[in-house]
């Protein structure tokens, strides 16, 4: 007999956590298929150097960055059933796209058309002009990789929006952090299979496979989601649950939600309050870390210590299965500070990301001990990574304590925007003084090369969540309701 039918409690809001752990795994996998191909099989094909490379990865930051500002209006907009059919639609097909890179670049370049990946690759190596060959490729990857930005923008706030509609203020923090998890789970299965597959089948197919995931995803995400007062699967007592911050944010000034049933927020107001900015600036701080790390670092292991993309994958594995303590840490910390010393949820939150903001200092050692063994940098990478997964996932839970549910996608899509543009600065200038270290044999606290260019942009890495928590501490002190949008 069914929950429905016995009165207990039902708990479909769990099955929508594992759509959204689900849909934010797919995201990561096609997001990290060309941080594991381009040095072994798409940079010989085309000629890329790293700045190549961080040019197409620093412009999906930026195409991520705009796109998030109007992806959180979009999803406010569409709502979160079809908005996040949208999103993952155009994501995956701009995932696909990439595989037929090679196949224009062939015929523009050799002036052969075919519908052959190996006919194409053939093609291009008789191309003399090798600066043409890296221009026309790098274009098509940059126009691929902006499709897959648009959609992908949607990801965070629908998943955001999703869980302010499905969980109450108190399992928010841990709701997310189980669906942010994703995020490492793509990392961990993206080098254990996309090289393997890449090796077999060629690198396009590896695009294709992992793109065609998503398309999987929207067939049941069409069933499954509702609004949880309109679900068949959400009883009574489970909605009497999702909603019980209601009466607490009424006797505290806050409007119900269904009060403000489809209301809009615009951008002049929501640039407003300095809850906005301190979210923006935390996320614009601390974002590319996270993305440096999916980015560069099969690169830094190939860079540094010669491992091509299968034998860094057992390396590239430890550091997202690392990453996962954030699954625990996310959850646990604010509500042990919220349940355990009664902090409010915007102090518990921003005293657990202050432990949190701690633990990536620890990537200031991972050059120097790298000198002993590949195994310590990529440990304390891992811890790094952890570190950030938590901070993420409570700096997201932030926006949807303090700000009405009708304006979450929104303020999500602005701090989204921040994050992507901090991200553009540090994969653009990683790529640039990669090239240059290693062209000009730079030296920097005892290191040459290639290195001291890791340990540069390690060092902004360690210290950016306490330079994040700090401003945003000082922006908002302490816990404020936005009763007046």
């Amino acid at each position: 007999m069914s929950n429905l039918q016995t009165g207990k409690m039902t708990n479909h809001r769990w099955t929508i956590v594992v759509m959204l752990f689900m849909a934010t795994t797919v995201n990561y996998l096609d997001r990290q298929v060309l941080s594991l191909t381009w040095a072994d099989f798409i940079a010989p094909e085309f000629h890329w150097t790293n700045s190549d490379y961080g040019t197409i990865t620093g412009l999906f930051s930026i195409f991520y960055a705009v796109s998030m500002l109007f992806a959180g209006k979009f999803i406010d907009w569409m709502d979160t059933k079809k908005g996040f059919l949208w999103a993952i639609g155009v994501w995956s097909f701009g995932a696909v796209m990439h595989a037929f890179c090679g196949l224009l670049t062939a015929g523009i370049t050799a002036g052969e058309w075919t519908m052959s990946f190996h006919g194409a690759r053939q093609a291009i190596g008789t191309v003399g002009d090798v600066s043409l060959v890296v221009s026309v490729s790098v274009t098509l990857f940059v126009f691929a990789r902006l499709v897959l930005a648009i959609g992908e923008a949607g990801n965070f706030p629908a998943a955001i929006k999703a869980t302010a509609e499905y969980f109450p203020k108190k399992d928010r923090a841990y709701a997310t952090s189980i669906f942010n998890s994703g995020a490492q789970i793509g990392a961990l299965l993206a080098p254990l299979t996309i090289p393997f597959i890449a090796k077999a089948w060629g690198w396009e197919m590896a695009f294709i496979v992992i793109g065609a995931l998503g398309f999987i995803w929207m067939g049941f995400w069409v069933f499954i989601y509702h609004k949880p007062e309109k679900s068949k699967k959400v009883n009574t007592l489970e909605l009497a649950y999702i909603n019980q911050d209601d009466a607490t944010d009424a006797t505290e000034g806050r409007v119900k939600a269904d009060e403000n049933a489809g209301k809009k927020v615009s951008f002049n107001k929501a640039f407003k309050y300095k809850q906005t900015w301190s979210f923006a600036v935390g996320k614009f701080l601390t974002d590319g870390v996270w993305w440096f790390l999916l980015f560069w670092i099969p690169a830094y292991l190939s860079s540094v210590y010669g491992l091509d993309s299968t034998q860094s994958a057992p390396h590239v594995f430890v550091v997202y299965a690392i990453s996962m303590i954030s699954v625990f840490a996310a959850g646990y910390f604010p509500a042990y500070f919220m349940e355990k010393k009664k902090l409010d949820p915007y102090q518990g939150r921003m005293r657990a990301m202050l432990l949190f903001a701690f633990f990536p200092l620890l990537i200031l050692l991972a050059q120097p001990l790298g000198g002993f063994s590949v195994w310590l940098p990529v440990i304390i990478i891992g811890i790094a990574a952890a570190a950030h997964q938590s901070w993420s996932a409570n700096i997201f839970t932030t926006v949807s304590d303090m700000f009405p549910k009708h304006a979450v996608g929104t303020i999500t899509g602005i701090g989204g925007m921040a994050g992507g543009v901090g991200s553009f600065f540090i994969n653009k200038s990683s790529g640039v003084l990669f090239d240059h270290a290693a062209n000009t044999n730079l030296k920097f606290l005892g290191y040459e090369g290639i290195e001291s260019g890791y340990f540069i942009i390690f060092i902004f890495c360690a210290v950016a969540y306490l330079l994040g928590w700090t401003i945003m501490k000082s922006l908002v002190p302490k816990y404020q309701l936005i009763t007046d949008m």
